[in-house]
């Protein structure tokens, strides 16, 4: 019997895939661009090594990336370290330290009851003590317990050696995470994070960094402290940014979708980084449904589009896929997309070299 190459295969289903999910009537045809999108490391390589450590970062920055993702919290001591949230349970070994047994405590964050170990009562020297694991149970342990967790300055300091021994510039991409909160406790993200971009000379629009935040108005003192490009990020469409939350202010992510609210997005940051849904969205039975004008009518409004999160698992892929990632790469890629936040960035790269190769 004659075999089909797997790699004709994926070819063919991708090419499926775009042509079946063009967008609905009356919305502009999205055209690919010439310029091939920003792979950025989400958490570093995160399939590979646990989130959030310099072995991770390393790992990305071999396999390609234009920039490391360092979501950033706050020490007790107002040291910004890179975790993905202030409760450090999932992604360290905080539970296994008999010293700290008395920290573990119950906290309101972002109106939701959290009882955990949380960064801002903790000194950066006690966080060192620390070591990084992976958060997810389908994903390797084998490097549990191998890894300190990072400071943001270590970050950098990572990314500006590599960028030397490389030859390309590899960029940063922190996200402030929960600054609502952080602010509450006089604990701000801010200002630190402010002095840090400046002691390392990201002060211009030209920097290679990018600084991202669910929240809105964060972003807009940011605007006003430092001239780096931001980014709006905006989670599933029902959500709320947490801001938003407190002020009373009944808007949705979905909301901050349509073409006037993007453009007072302009005024502040300079992209949007939308969960992938917002663009492609999925039915309840998983199956892909017709994209959305979200990412033209973002470029209308002069906003890059940067969005998140690819992974390779199966379980992470919406069945018209047929298992290929490779394929949801280049339905985004073909609808335009600025930017894409990898979990496995070796795929991501390898996606974009073969159709921006092709494309040539």
């Amino acid at each position: 019997m004659f075999r089909v190459p797997k790699s004709v295969m994926l070819a063919a289903i991708a090419f499926i895939v775009i042509l079946l999910l063009q967008p609905h009537r009356g919305v502009t045809t999205p055209i690919m661009t010439d310029q091939p999108p920003l792979v950025i490391g989400h958490r570093g390589a995160s399939g590979y090594r646990p989130e959030h450590t310099l072995a991770a970062y390393e790992l990305a920055i071999q396999m390609g990336v234009d920039y490391i993702e360092p979501d950033i919290v706050s020490t007790k001591d107002g040291e910004l370290i890179a975790r993905h949230e202030n409760d450090i349970a999932e992604t360290t070994d905080v539970s296994e330290h008999p010293e700290f047994s008395d920290r573990k405590t119950t906290k309101m964050i972002d109106g939701k009851e959290v009882t955990s170990w949380f960064t801002e009562d903790f000194t950066l020297a006690e966080i060192k003590t620390l070591r990084a694991k992976e958060r997810l149970p389908f994903r390797s342990s084998a490097y549990n317990g191998q890894f300190e967790i990072p400071t943001l300055q270590e970050v950098i300091d990572l990314a500006k050696q590599k960028t030397a021994q490389t030859g390309r510039t590899i960029g940063i991409y922190p996200e402030t995470k929960h600054p609502t909160y952080f602010d509450s406790i006089n604990l701000s993200l801010s200002e630190p994070l402010v002095a840090i971009f400046k002691k390392n000379g990201y002060t211009s629009s030209s920097s290679s960094v990018f600084i991202q935040s669910f929240e809105v108005e964060n972003l807009k003192q940011l605007n006003q402290m430092i001239d780096v490009p931001l980014v709006q990020l905006l989670d599933a469409a029902d959500m709320q940014p947490y801001d938003f939350v407190v002020k009373g202010d009944s808007r949705t992510y979905a909301d901050l979708t349509t073409p006037t609210e993007l453009a007072k997005i302009a005024e502040y940051a300079d992209g949007l980084g939308p969960y992938k849904r917002l663009i492609v969205p999925v039915g309840e039975d998983k199956r892909l449904k017709a994209p959305t004008a979200l990412i033209n009518d973002a470029h209308t409004a002069g906003l890059k589009v940067h969005t998140w999160t690819f992974r390779n698992e199966n379980q992470y892929l919406a069945p018209d896929y047929n298992g290929s990632s490779q394929a949801e790469y280049e339905q985004f890629f073909k609808l335009g997309i600025d930017g894409v936040f990898s979990d496995f960035p070796d795929t991501a790269v390898n996606a974009r070299n073969q159709i921006f190769s092709s494309s040539t």
